[in-house]
C-alpha cells in the first residue's frame, strides 16, 4: 500500500446507504444535446466511424416517401419536412436563448468534464455551465450558442447547491484542477457513477431495462484518500500573475510581479499563483513553498519564460513523489524545466531545496522549443539520483522525470486488483496476455508472474524503455514490450505474438482506433479488459465490440459482463472504468 497522507487529508468512506436506491433509479431521459456534450460526440441515431479521428461521424439519410397532395400532385417527405422546419424555425426564436442573454437557472446534474446541466424554464432547452453544481440556483449569461444547446457563464449564485461543503483550498474557486472541491464527496461520486451509467445506456446502446443491467453496472469504488493523493504535479512559471475578475473587482491584488502556479482554466498564458496544493504530498508542498520564497529574488538572475515573446529561463517546476523501497518513506524528485542549460542560475534554488529531507533527486530538463511542453530534449541530474522508486502490487518501479506512472498510487492498487479479478486467471500459468497501450508496463508486469507470457505495445519510446527496465528490475523475463502505434496497425499486426487468451487495453482519451477494434473483433480473444479514463469513448467502443458495425457488415462478438467505475481523482470530474467483455459463444 502507498504511504498514507497526514490525518487531515484522510477520510474513510465505509458505507454508502444511497447506493441501493441509486442503482435502481430510472435514468433521466436527457435530450441528445446533453448526451452529445458529455460524450464529446455529435448526436444522431446512426454512426459510421472515422478512420483518422477520435470523433464519430453521424449521418442520417433522408427518407424519401411520397405523399399525395389535394390536387393530385406528389410531394416527397423531404419537401414536407422542409415546410415543417420552416414553421418550426419561426417558433425557435423564443426557444433558443440569445448570446449575451442572462437567465435564472437551476443545475440538474453534472455532465462529463464536470459541467453543470441546466434547462431553460418553460422550454426545456439545455444549457451547460462550468462550476455549476446539482441543485444550485444561479444567474448565468449565455456565452456560446450551438445548434441544440448553449454554454453559460455563472454570474451570481442565488441558492447554493444541495451538498455544499466549504472548500479547504483557497484556490478552489479559480483553479482549474478541483472543480468540485466544495461538493460533498459522496455527491461527487454519485454524479460520476450516474455519468458512466447514462453514457453506457445512450452512447453504448445498452438498456437499463435489461434485467441483467444492474448486475453489470457496478457501484463506483470511492477513493478513501481525498487529499494529498497525487504523486505528480506540474507548475508553470509566468511573467505576470493572473487574478480572476471577481477578485479584481473586489480590490484584491497580487504583490508579486512574477507567477508560479497553475494555468487559469482555458488559458495557456495566464498563471494563477499557487503556494500550496492540497492534492500533492506534504513534501512536495514544502518544495513548492521553498521555490516560491527564493526564485523572485532580483539577485538570483532568474526570469520566467514568456510564451508570447519566447524569452526567459524558467518554464516549469515538476514535482514527483515516490517511496524509498528500503525505508518506506516518501522521496521526492524536483524537475526544473528551462529554456537553456545554465546550471549556475539554479544553484541558489538547488541549495535551498536539498535541505528538505525528502528530496532525493533534482534534475534539469532543457527544452529549447517555443512549445509549452515540460519534456526536455536533454536532461541533467543536478543532485542525487536520476530516478526515484515506487512500489505497486509488490513490484518496484523506477520513475524518471518523464516516465508515465499512475498519478494516484494508492488508488492504483485498487484499480489493478480489479483488473486482476477481471482476468480470472486459471492459476496454472498458461494464459497469454496482450497488453495494449501498456505505457511503462505496470499492468502487464503485475500479472506476469501468474501467466505464461505478456506482450505489451506502446507508441512512446521512453515508456517502452522504462517497461523493459522495470521488468528486469523485478526479475520478470516473460514480458516482451514492443514499440508501435496502435492507431496505424496493418494486416500484419498480430503476427509477432501468439493468439492471446486475455487482452488488456488502456487507451488514452480518444479511445481505440477503428482499425484496432476491427482487429479485436477478428482476433476473438476469450476476454477483453477495457480500462478507460474517458467513459464517453469507452461506451462508444463497447458498443462496437458488443453490437458490431452494421454499416460495415461487421458483427459484434462480445458480451458486456461488468462495468466498474473507479474514482481515481477526487474533487475533479475525471472517472476511470474497468470493463470486462467476454466472447459471446
Amino acid at each position: 500500500m502507498a504511504a498514507l497522507p497526514s490525518v487531515g487529508g484522510l477520510r474513510h468512506l465505509n458505507c454508502f446507504p444511497w447506493r441501493q436506491n441509486f442503482r435502481h433509479e430510472r435514468i433521466f431521459n436527457l435530450p441528445s444535446s446533453y448526451l452529445s456534450t458529455v460524450a464529446s460526440l455529435p448526436s444522431s441515431s446512426s454512426v459510421s466511424p472515422n478512420e483518422d479521428s477520435e470523433e464519430i461521424q453521424f449521418s442520417t439519410p433522408p427518407i424519401k416517401t411520397a405523399k399525395k397532395t389535394s390536387n393530385g400532385s406528389i410531394n416527397t417527405a423531404e419537401e414536407n419536412v422542409d415546410a415543417k422546419n420552416k414553421t418550426d424555425n419561426d417558433k425557435k426564436a423564443s426557444y433558443f436563448p440569445k448570446r449575451g442573454q442572462t437567465l435564472e437557472l437551476v443545475c440538474e446534474n453534472l455532465a462529463f468534464k464536470g459541467k453543470g446541466v441546466c434547462k431553460v424554464a418553460d422550454t426545456g432547452f439545455v444549457v451547460m455551465c462550468d462550476r455549476a453544481l446539482p441543485g444550485e440556483r444561479f444567474i448565468g449569461r449565455v456565452t456560446r450558442k450551438k445548434d441544440n444547446y448553449a454554454e453559460v457563464t455563472k454570474l451570481k449564485t442565488i441558492t447554493p447547491h444541495l451538498d455544499y461543503v466549504e472548500a479547504p483550498c483557497e484556490c478552489a474557486a479559480y483553479c482549474g484542477g478541483c472543480k468540485t472541491q466544495n461538493l460533498l464527496y459522496e455527491a461527487q461520486i454519485r454524479a460520476k457513477e450516474r455519468q458512466v451509467r447514462e453514457l453506457v445506456v445512450h452512447v453504448g446502446k445498452f438498456t437499463f431495462k435489461d434485467p441483467e443491467f444492474n448486475s453489470i453496472m457496478k457501484p463506483i469504488v470511492p477513493c478513501d484518500i481525498q487529499f494529498h493523493y497525487r504523486n505528480k504535479m506540474e507548475f508553470s512559471f509566468g511573467p505576470k500573475p493572473w487574478l480572476p475578475r471577481k477578485l479584481l473587482e473586489e480590490g484584491y491584488g497580487d504583490s508579486h510581479s512574477y507567477a508560479l502556479g497553475l494555468h487559469a482554466p482555458g488559458f495557456f498564458d495566464k498563471i494563477l499563483n499557487v503556494h500550496k496544493c492540497l492534492l500533492q504530498s506534504e513534501a512536495a508542498n514544502k518544495v513548492l513553498a521553498a521555490v516560491q520564497a527564493i526564485w523572485r529574488d532580483p539577485g538570483s538572475g532568474l526570469s520566467p519564460y514568456d510564451v508570447h515573446s519566447h524569452t526567459g529561463f524558467l518554464k516549469h517546476l515538476m514535482l514527483r513523489t515516490g517511496r524509498n523501497v528500503e525505508t518506506g518513506l516518501p522521496e521526492l524528485m524536483v524537475n526544473f524545466v528551462t529554456s537553456s542549460y545554465k546550471p549556475e542560475l539554479l544553484n541558489s534554488i538547488v541549495e535551498k531545496t536539498v535541505t528538505i529531507p525528502e528530496v532525493a533527486s533534482i534534475v534539469n530538463n532543457v527544452n529549447t522549443s517555443i512549445g509549452n511542453t515540460s519534456v526536455g530534449e536533454v536532461e541533467y541530474t543536478l543532485y542525487g539520483k536520476s530516478t526515484i522508486t515506487e512500489v505497486l502490487r509488490g513490484l518496484v518501479f523506477q520513475i524518471s522525470a518523464n516516465s508515465f506512472f499512475q498519478t494516484n498510487t494508492y488508488q492504483a492498487e485498487v484499480l489493478y486488483k480489479l483488473i486482476e479479478d477481471c482476468a480470472c486467471l486459471r492459476g496454472d500459468g498458461s494464459e497469454i496476455v496482450l497488453d495494449l497501450f501498456c505505457g511503462t508496463g505496470t499492468i502487464g508486469l503485475t500479472l506476469a508472474r501468474r501467466v505464461r507470457c505478456v506482450y505489451g505495445y506502446e507508441v512512446v519510446p521512453q515508456a517502452v524503455s522504462d517497461a523493459r527496465r522495470n521488468a528486469e528490475l523485478n526479475g520478470i523475463y516473460n514480458a516482451t514490450f514492443i514499440e508501435g502505434d496502435l492507431n496505424k496497425i496493418d494486416e500484419q499486426f498480430g503476427n509477432d505474438f501468439p493468439k492471446p487468451d486475455i487482452v488488456i487495453t488502456d487507451p488514452n482519451r480518444p479511445g481505440m482506433h477503428i482499425k484496432l477494434i476491427r482487429f479485436l473483433l477478428k482476433l476473438k480473444a476469450k476476454r477483453i479488459i477495457y480500462v478507460s479514463c474517458n467513459p464517453a469513448t469507452c461506451a462508444r467502443d463497447l458498443n462496437y465490440l458488443c453490437h458490431g458495425l452494421p454499416d460495415q457488415n461487421i458483427r459484434g462478438v462480445y458480451k458486456l459482463s461488468s462495468i466498474q467505475p473507479v474514482d481515481m481523482f477526487p474533487h475533479t470530474p475525471h472517472v476511470e472504468c474497468v470493463c470486462l467483455l467476454e466472447l459471446d459463444d
